[in-house]
């Protein structure tokens, strides 16, 4: 078999893309740690712990950090790997949707998309919070991406009744107001679920079980993923978060058993009391539901439609 070569052209726009995730990084690491606490953006970057300007030399993503060994040059102080971590993700995801959808409206749009969604699971990761500033803005990108770019869903809305509903617009016209349409739907699917499971579990168990963070973010992952994707997304970060919550449960019913056996002449009430702490887990632990979410939305917006065609053969 004779050896596949790409074209120069194509490695240097992917490297491209690459470098330009680099920066971006870079910022959204700003953006995680200043936009929920109410900080400008605006300075330049400076040390968490004593407030050091950090050099412009120290601030080349990625090698910065690798160059300072993960310490303020200053104070010395620990610089945790995640600013690393983030410029890395955000690098390889402008460079996967490239190499996705090519040199196009599309591509950008998944950049813009996964810059966003990589920020919010970061800061709900740190703080337990989904900013405003960053779940609405992103709403109102998807819902213009949708009129530059067809939403998934848009070609079913098409087949099934939007164009004739959309006729007395011009031609080229009536795709993009399928595909708004069809952002809309994704946006008001994702966040109606979600607000009715926390509405749900509230009436059932008498605490909070969603924030109106969770509410928005989902608002913004339907208007980029529309509904079909934003379904799948709910589905895996669901069951993502069950694993998570259960594998949480465990954890904690397996340490505190422990130590009862090991602290407690009455080893029959050990386990008991393990299970009681376990379920004061379940009631009082505010589990960050962003990131499940946010990730499977990554995860659907580059590989659920491949999933979705894989499943739907089977009932064809």
């Amino acid at each position: 078999m004779s050896a596949i070569y790409l074209p120069a052209e194509i490695d240097l726009i992917a490297v491209t893309f690459f470098i330009f995730g680099l920066a971006f990084g870079s910022f959204l690491n700003v953006c995680i740690y200043r936009l929920p606490r109410g900080m400008s953006i605006i300075p330049g970057s400076a040390c968490p712990h004593c407030g050091a300007g950090i050099k412009p030399y120290d601030n080349v993503p990625v090698f910065g950090w690798l160059m300072l060994r993960g310490r303020c040059r200053s104070c010395k102080g620990r610089i945790s790997p995640r600013y690393m971590l983030v410029e890395l993700l955000i690098a390889i995801l402008f460079a996967v949707s490239y190499l996705s959808f090519g040199l196009s409206v599309e591509a950008i749009k998944f950049c813009v998309f996964s810059f966003l969604i990589v920020g919010l699971i970061f800061t709900d990761a740190d703080l337990k919070l989904l900013p405003d500033t960053m779940t609405l803005p992103g709403f109102g990108l998807g819902l213009i991406f949708s009129v530059l770019t067809p939403v998934a869903g848009t070609a079913w809305l098409m087949r099934h009744g939007a164009e004739s509903c959309f006729s007395w617009l011009p031609f080229d016209f009536r795709w993009r107001a399928a595909s708004l349409l069809a952002a809309l739907l994704g946006a008001a699917v994702g966040s109606l679920f979600i607000w009715g499971i926390g509405a749900l579990y509230k009436l059932v168990r008498g605490v909070e079980g969603m924030g109106f963070g969770d509410v928005k973010l989902m608002l913004m992952v339907g208007a980029f993923l529309g509904v079909k994707l934003t379904v799948l997304t709910l589905m895996l970060g669901s069951m993502l978060g069950s694993l998570a919550g259960v594998g949480a449960m465990l954890t904690v019913w397996s340490k505190r058993l422990r130590r009862n056996l090991k602290s407690s002449a009455m080893h029959g009430s050990a386990g008991q009391r393990a299970w009681a702490s376990a379920q004061l887990l379940l009631r009082r632990y505010e589990m960050p539901f962003g990131i499940f979410l946010g990730s499977m939305a990554l995860f659907s917006a580059y590989f659920g439609d491949r999933i979705m065609n894989w499943y739907m053969g089977f009932y064809q």
